[in-house]
């Protein structure tokens, strides 16, 4: 009994590795992002208090940064 309870884990143990070595099937999209974009609010955020900008300016350029309009 002990032999086929062994023989049934190491079959288990060999098969879910069999299933992480292989190879998707479909290729991944290329995740190129555009070369100015930031993704973060904090980071344009940043950039606005920098700047010393205040109420509605600022919130266009967070606006206009995030959507890599305005260089950081």
């Amino acid at each position: 009994m002990k032999l086929l309870t062994t023989l049934s884990l190491a079959a288990l143990m060999s098969a879910g590795s069999a299933f992480a070595a292989s190879t998707p099937t479909a290729t991944p999209a290329a995740t190129v992002a555009p070369a100015q974009k930031h993704n973060s609010t904090a980071h344009c955020e940043k950039l606005a208090k920098e700047k010393k900008l205040m109420g509605n300016e600022e919130k266009k350029y967070v606006k206009d940064c995030k959507e890599g309009k305005k260089e950081g």
